[in-house]
């Protein structure tokens, strides 16, 4: 059996540019929440076929993946490190959740909640995150700003 997977960190390239503009895709206008959501009702789906229970939303991992986003967004940089160094377990356990296991998809420029799960399952690291079933818990942060949407996704079992 795969030894167990304490950390647990992957990137997604951007996507291409828009062969139409030539620019990067803007976000439709919805509120966070509501793609924060999305994404969420897209991944359980994908876990349900692979016959992982359903992620629940911590509010404690969507702060950590917000900040995370918002932080990658500020600096125009795709990175699982924050500003000041931090990786995603330290900046889970400053939210204030006390994990045993986490693990973290990070993306930038994808449109939709859509486009952002397709090309999370489109990559080997990142799907194994999703369908990775020990992990029961999940945060979503979005950012739009130059360069983006900035995208973090975050997974936590509770100790």
């Amino acid at each position: 059996a795969p030894a167990p997977v304490q950390r647990t960190a992957s990137q997604t390239p951007p996507p291409e540019p828009d062969a139409a503009s030539g620019k990067d895709r803007v976000a439709p206008r919805r509120t966070p929440a509501t793609v924060e959501q999305q994404v969420v009702k897209l991944v359980n789906a994908r876990r349900a076929g692979a016959g992982c229970g359903p992620l629940r939303v911590s509010p404690a991992l969507h702060r950590a993946a917000q900040r995370h986003s918002a932080d990658m967004a500020s600096r125009r940089v795709l990175d699982h490190r924050g500003a000041g160094g931090d990786d995603p377990g330290e900046r889970i356990t400053a939210a204030g959740f006390r994990w045993s296991v986490w693990a973290e998809n990070i993306a930038r420029g994808q449109s939709t909640p859509s486009a952002v799960v397709g090309s999370w399952m489109n990559s080997e690291g990142h799907r194994a995150n999703i369908l990775n079933c020990r992990l029961t818990t999940v945060g979503i942060g979005v950012v739009r700003g130059g360069g983006g949407p900035w995208w973090t996704q975050v997974f936590a079992t509770p100790r």
